[in-house]
């Protein structure tokens, strides 16, 4: 069963910088200042612009293949099920993760607030019931939650920065580079987690409405604006704390806040950071979810873990085990586990980019994403050792964690998935590419049209099983006009009930009225016939050119249609559906590109045009 598409600008919006504002800017620049020091917001723009830089490949795989698991998806598409599979389960795991420390975060918070009166661990419970209920009720109400807190959160902060400018003590920022220039850009890599959360957003493309515009506009709104947040607010939370306090607090925003304002200063801002960690918690549940779901879907683990609510289409079974991990892990040591889900989610920033890679060299006819990331191959190139840099910064010890994971994934995918795996990859694809040019359609190509027609909310209409029923030829050599017509009578006029001497002439006679080579790229011959009930279109391709006079001389795409009078609304509408097609801006370089008849059957279904209901 297919998700909700409920998702629109402001919901993708909030629920990218709900996953960004969290611990990383309540709870970590006091100790990344002991890094960096004043040059420690300069830290973070610089993390900000990695994670930009990375997000444009993300975007262009999530525009592409909107579904459900994200990152998981492409990486599968793209790197085959194996690495899919590792990926999927560490992304669920990390996202996880970062959700149960969020609910670490609100739990101390409430635990003071009602005096420790009930236990830490019943009240983190509670939490995760409520955000867990709140998901399964539906994506729509989650996110409108969702959007809520956000814009609260980021009216708390703004009015923070407000009233923070006129304080700044200039003098503070006077020592700039204490440890050094090349501190303040490895501290980038330290403060990445800020920005873990943006990349799990595509991980919920499949519940985004119209995605093609919806999605790139509210993952590059985010970031963009989060990296505006942090960097300001950290500098003006830098002119007001001394050094000596800001390296040793672990609530600077909060410490400033009461410098600015005394006790409702503190009590604004614990009210944000409540708001932070309560938006990272729904938006973890929400993306963490979809990865068994998605899992589930090309049984590389049980299928009943894909189910979906009918009456909320949620996926109800992934939800519950998401809140079971993240339930478990609150008993664990958290901070080497965050350190680790950093990792992961650095790694999915890389693996991305190195889908893209793949997918564009691949060549795919079906692989058509509406946002595409700019200087290809050269941004990929510079984004991957970007983030091998970081990983290398993160240490030792969260690598060893993200391996253990990691070894755990390919026990799972050796002892359950890798014998039902049947999706094929772009690197697959581009493996055969090599070895033969003249493919088959592929299961991936059949998959992405799919995937196309839901992305678009393409409707099938009768021109599509027009389509769909139409006989193709792809002719190698050069044609005349009177060669190609005798062609065509031959293998149109059995299916019309006419002989092909009477059909070729009928095919004559209409071009002596006018000619139906339309540009010189494109002819569309058509006739009406005496015969009732029928209506037929043919397609051709001539890679060499069809002379249909001195000046059409090298038409390459045909289409005839052939129908009785009483089907002339649809004989016209036909007629529109293939002007409007053909009008596309890259029709003609598609449709010489592509390399199969299956190639070009799905060009004409997936073109751009009205659509007419039955």
């Amino acid at each position: 069963m297919e998700l909700k598409k409920k998702l629109g600008f402001l919901d993708v919006f909030s629920i990218a910088s709900g996953a960004m504002i969290s611990s990383g800017i309540f709870i970590l620049p006091g100790i990344a200042f002991n890094r960096a020091g004043p040059s420690v917001f300069l830290s973070y723009l610089v993390a900000g612009a990695i994670a930009f830089v990375g997000i444009l490949s993300v975007t262009e795989l999530a525009t592409a293949m909107p579904k459900a698991g994200g990152d998981y998806f492409f990486i599968t598409r793209s790197l085959g099920a194996g690495t899919g599979t590792v990926s999927g389960l560490l992304s669920w795991a990390a996202l996880s993760l970062k959700a149960a420390f969020a609910i670490f975060g609100l739990t101390e918070i409430i635990y003071l607030l009602i005096g420790g009166t009930l236990s830490p661990l019943i009240i983190s419970g509670i939490i995760l019931a409520v955000f867990l209920l709140l998901n399964i009720l539906g994506v729509d109400i989650a996110s409108r939650f969702q959007v809520v807190l956000v814009l609260a959160l980021i009216v708390l902060m703004l009015l923070y920065s407000f009233y923070g400018a006129s304080k700044i003590d200039l003098k503070r920022y006077t020592d700039f580079f204490p440890n050094g220039a090349g501190k303040m850009f490895t501290t980038a890599g330290f403060v990445f987690v800020s920005f873990g959360g943006l990349v799990k957003v595509a991980s919920m493309a499949e519940e985004i409405h119209r995605p093609k515009r919806n999605l790139p506009r509210g993952l590059i709104a985010s970031i963009l604006t989060v990296t505006f947040l942090y960097g300001f607010i950290l500098f003006i939370t830098l002119g007001i704390i001394p050094a000596e306090e800001l390296r040793s607090s672990f609530t600077p925003i909060a410490d400033a806040a009461f410098n600015i304002l005394g006790l409702p200063g503190r009590i604004i801002i614990n009210l944000a950071a409540a708001l932070a960690f309560i938006t990272t918690i729904n938006a973890g549940i929400m993306a963490a979810s979809r990865y068994p779901l998605a899992l589930g879907r090309d049984r590389l683990i049980p299928g009943f873990l894909s189910v979906v609510l009918r009456r909320f289409k949620t996926p109800i079974v992934s939800i519950l085990l998401t809140g079971a991990l993240i339930y478990g892990s609150l008993l664990l040591e958290l901070e080497t586990l965050v350190k680790a889900a950093s990792a992961v989610i650095i790694g999915a920033y890389l693996l991305s980019n190195l889908s893209v890679i793949i997918l564009r060299a691949s060549k795919i006819h079906n692989y058509r994403p509406s946002f595409r990331a700019p200087l290809f191959p050269y941004l990929q190139i510079v984004s991957i050792c970007l983030f091998i840099w970081l990983l290398s910064d993160l240490g030792w010890d969260a690598l060893k964690i993200t391996l253990i994971f990691g070894g755990v994934s390919i026990i799972i995918y050796f002892a359950y998935g890798r014998r039902r795996a049947k999706k094929e990859s772009a690197l697959m694809h581009l493996i055969k590419g090599a070895a033969a040019r003249e493919l088959g359609v592929s299961g991936l190509e059949e998959e992405l049209k799919e995937i196309i027609r839901s992305r678009d909310e393409i409707v099938q209409d009768p021109f599509d099983r027009l389509i769909r029923d139409a006989p193709i030829l792809d002719i190698k050599e050069r044609l005349t006009r009177d060669s190609l017509f005798s062609l065509i009578a031959a293998e149109v006029a059995p299916g019309v009930g006419l002989s092909e001497n009477a059909f070729l002439q009928l095919l004559k006679d209409r071009e002596k009225e006018s000619s139906t080579a339309l540009t010189p790229f494109v002819a569309i011959p058509h006739v009406v016939l005496a015969v009732p009930g029928v209506f037929r279109l043919m397609v051709i391709r001539c890679a060499e050119g069809i002379e249909f006079s001195p000046e059409r001389s090298g038409i390459q795409a045909v289409f005839v249609l052939a129908g009785s009078r009483e089907e002339r609304t649809f004989h016209l509408q036909a007629l529109a559906a293939i002007a409007q097609i053909i009008q596309n801006e890259s029709f003609r370089e598609d449709w010489l590109k592509a390399r199969t008849i299956d190639n070009l059957r799905d060009l004409l279904l997936l073109g751009k045009r009205h659509r007419y209901n039955d």
